[in-house]
């Protein structure tokens, strides 16, 4: 699904126990569009991936931690004149990476700044707790900046998955 692996991963190994590229057992990627509707495409997209891959284990926490972070790109990384309500695609796109006994969700974005949690978090606001939530539901997650032709930022979660049974 038309991305450059090696240079969507590279950012990824920075940071992440050693994952090699090329033992890669599945990736699926998707173009979302600037509006908050994408937030239900990434979590169908997610559903048909991990069911697919036959890892809906973990689906329940891959999905809010999917979730959090395309609401995050929606609402804190594109630029203020982006259209909401365009149908076509947008910057926003979501990668699902599948390595044995491990899954990555990355999340690109236009944006050069890199996600701020709160210091303090209101768990009785309405909104600000997505960073807490990743960290929560997650095994890791982190970003980096991306290279070469790419522009903007990768945020991504990695989540360990179970031994697969016959």
């Amino acid at each position: 699904m038309g991305t450059n692996r090696s240079t969507m991963l590279e950012p990824l190994r920075q940071g992440l126990p050693p994952l090699d590229p090329a033992a890669v057992s599945s990736a699926a990627s998707c173009a979302l569009p600037p509006r908050y509707e994408a937030v239900r495409e990434a979590r169908r997209f997610t559903r048909r991936t991990l069911d697919t891959w036959e890892t809906g284990d973990r689906f329940d926490d891959v999905c809010l931690v999917v979730s959090e972070l395309v609401t995050n790109a929606l609402r804190h990384a594109l630029p203020a004149d982006t259209p909401r309500r365009t149908e076509h695609d947008g910057p926003v796109r979501l990668h699902l990476m599948r390595w044995t006994g491990r899954l990555v969700c990355a999340v690109r974005d236009p944006s050069h700044d890199g996600p701020v949690a709160r210091e303090s978090e209101d768990f009785a606001a309405e909104s600000g707790r997505g960073l807490f939530l990743v960290d929560s539901f997650s095994d890791s997650w982190g970003w980096h900046p991306l290279a070469g032709t790419l522009d903007g930022k990768v945020v991504w979660a990695l989540f360990r998955l179970g031994p697969t049974t016959p």
